[in-house]
């Protein structure tokens, strides 16, 4: 408890710190938040009447709470006038040809059910509010992992009680207005477990879609890798475009217990209406470690700053980013590294690329605890504008409560060089190939992190980016 109050003092400080388809397909409940909708969500999912009883305390601190200081305005966003349940009218299928056909068409489109086809271990994905299809391949069944849809854990006798064990300790309602939110109307997500020393060879897989217009998407991810358990688990989102504000607020909690390891990957490619409101944390114990690996290439306004608790000693964590900021953008992003154990390490590493008027804005935050003596931490960002109309911003924020530690940072801002661009328009390649050549020579160190197919669909995404408006 102590632990977890000192987290949520860290946490305050830099949350309060400010940096200037149709509708028929569709069974939606009304916008708004009130107790009655909030109830009428919880019927709706079945809730055990814990969850209830937290749904609605959690929409009494979200009405107590104000928007944080930090990140770039939301002025644009009416939380009343988003959806917070929107349900597509089929049900969750274990078998890809029993999807209805429109949403087949949809997920096919983004890859399902093709890359389970490539060896996934699992596959989840996510319609609006719903899990729609989970699959499981047997060998991993086999090794004991639980991989389920979270509402589908959260009401079963075996992993219930583990959910209710972990649900939202490491993200608050206390935490933030828009976790509180996400506590009141979460719906959907991911619940994994891995048993100790289960080692998977293959990645498990999440798509999320949010296709309602005006909707709002709160999935909830929680996984648990136990001792000496490894685990590369991708997340994929995305949305089309419509004429009004939609709303990402999901949460994700990840537990990496001693000795086990975990990497956690993301392609987010949200529509450029989407307000990008996520929360990710993971804690991580005595010589365990967390990898993030994140590419950012969507959403009108993003806050996305994902954070790791070394509690235990020599535990470690990475993050490895990448946005790509185009008009009509301001993307805010970066990660947080709290060492509360020694000989901790953390490491940050983000590119971002801007362009035609987009904003992006790196954001961390380290804290050293005086008791984590021996720690290191290393601090990279590189940002890359394109056009003058364009704007990078770096904000480092660090705390060291300790002198027997070693803390490094670096920064760098810059364009593209015109001789560069000459020496390729020299060799026959077009101006405006050869800055796509340079900039996804510049986001080579995250592709190369990621699964092959998810390299090429970034370095696909930073194609369409970089001529599309030009």
């Amino acid at each position: 408890m102590a632990e977890r109050q000192q987290i949520a003092d860290i946490n305050q400080d830099f949350y309060n710190f400010r940096y200037e388809e149709s509708e028929k397909d569709f069974y939606r409940i009304e916008s708004g938040l009130t107790p009655e909708i909030i109830e009428k969500i919880s019927e709706e999912k079945g809730d055990p009447d814990w969850m209830r009883e937290f749904r609605l305390k959690s929409l009494e601190i979200y009405n107590q709470l104000k928007v944080p200081k930090w990140g770039p305005s939301i002025e644009g966003l009416n939380i009343e006038n988003i959806s917070t349940y929107v349900r597509p009218k089929t049900q969750m299928s274990g078998k890809w040809e029993d999807v209805p056909d429109d949403i087949k068409e949809t997920f096919e489109k983004l890859g399902i059910p093709e890359a389970e086809r490539k060896s996934l271990a699992g596959v989840g994905a996510q319609y609006d509010s719903e899990l729609v299809y989970h699959n499981v391949q047997k060998e991993v069944a086999k090794q004991g992992v639980i991989y389920l849809g979270f509402e589908e854990a959260l009401k079963s006798e075996d992993w219930g009680p583990m959910v209710k064990e972990y649900f939202m300790t490491l993200i608050t309602p206390k935490d933030h207005k828009f976790a509180a939110l996400h506590g009141a109307v979460w719906s959907g997500g991911s619940f994994v477990y891995v048993p100790k020393g289960v080692h998977l060879s293959f990645p498990l897989q999440s798509y999320f879609r949010l296709n309602a217009k005006g909707a709002g998407q709160f999935e909830h991810t929680l996984i648990i890798v136990d001792e000496g358990a490894d685990l590369h688990f991708i997340e994929g989102c995305s949305a089309p475009k419509y004429n009004v504000a939609n709303l990402h607020a999901g949460a994700v909690e990840l537990f990496i217990k001693k000795g086990g390891h975990l990497r956690y990957s993301t392609i987010e490619n949200w529509s450029k209406n989407m307000y990008n409101l996520n929360t990710k944390r993971a804690k991580v114990e005595e010589n365990g470690a967390i990898e993030w690996i994140s590419g950012s290439f969507g959403s009108h306004i993003s806050y996305l700053y994902p954070e790791s608790d070394l509690v235990g000693r020599g535990a470690k964590a990475e993050f490895t980013g990448i946005t790509f900021a185009g008009a009509g953008q301001s993307l805010d992003t970066g990660a947080k590294m709290i060492h509360l154990a020694p000989e901790t390490t953390s490491l940050i590493s983000t590119k971002s690329i801007s362009k035609g008027g987009g904003v992006s804005i790196y954001r961390s935050a380290v804290y050293i605890d005086k008791k984590a003596k021996g720690s290191k931490t290393s601090i990279s960002c590189e940002s890359l504008m394109l056009d003058p109309q364009s704007r990078s911003d770096t904000v480092p924020a660090m705390q060291i409560m300790t002198d027997e530690c070693d803390v490094g940072h670096e920064a760098k801002i810059g364009r593209i060089s015109s001789d560069a661009i000459f020496y390729l328009m020299s060799r026959g390649i077009s101006e405006d190939d050869a800055r796509s050549m340079i900039v996804s020579g510049f986001a080579n160190p995250v592709s190369k992190e990621l699964p092959l197919e998810y390299a090429v669909e970034m370095n696909n995404l930073i194609k369409i980016e970089m001529h599309g408006n030009m």
